[in-house]
């Protein structure tokens, strides 16, 4: 009888920690999955200020026209969790892809805005995701000399950064157009 007894000790407190160690296992893989997204977000936006930096020096380059460039294009590296452009509406969960907005033939390359499905609840870019894509587009930066967030004609473009966006496509033309 008293082993049976330290027998279901033994197992209950093992039930325990086997509980435990896999609540530990998945607060991790949350932040390394936040880790990993946040660090991708923030190495986009490193190379897109290394973009508007070559566009502003050469003589002929124009910040406007790299409204809404895939970022992912800018860097050399090969990311094993970048899908390319988005194949219709399933993602495949902590994937990146591009989608491309409606083309027009004078444009330079498909514009249009990068998405990203988490694959638990993290915070990405100060943002929270819950199991729903969230979506950046290659704004303009300006001058902003008033301080209203609203580009005027005298305030001159001063480089290319990742801001959010809406995910609905005439929500992220409009905050794009804004910006």
């Amino acid at each position: 009888m008293s082993r049976r007894f330290r027998f279901a000790v033994v197992l209950s407190v093992l039930g325990v920690l086997w509980w435990f160690l896999l609540g530990v296992l998945e607060r991790e893989s949350q932040n390394a999955e936040e880790r990993a997204a946040n660090m991708v977000i923030s190495q986009l936006r490193s190379a897109l200020v290394i973009k508007g930096a070559e566009v502003m020096l050469s003589r002929g380059g124009r910040l406007a026209e790299h409204r809404g460039i895939n970022p992912f294009e800018l860097l050399e590296h090969q990311w094993g969790n970048y899908a390319g452009q988005c194949q219709g509406e399933e993602q495949a969960p902590a994937t990146w892809c591009f989608r491309v907005g409606e083309q027009k033939e004078t444009e330079y390359g498909p514009k249009g805005w990068l998405i990203y499905k988490p694959g638990q609840p993290i915070t990405i870019d100060g943002r929270q995701a819950n199991q729903q894509p969230l979506a950046w587009a290659v704004t303009n930066e300006f001058a902003d000399r008033n301080g209203n967030g609203t580009r005027e004609q005298e305030e001159r473009l001063t480089g290319l950064k990742l801001a959010p966006v809406s995910l609905t496509e005439e929500a992220a033309q409009t905050q794009d157009a804004q910006r």
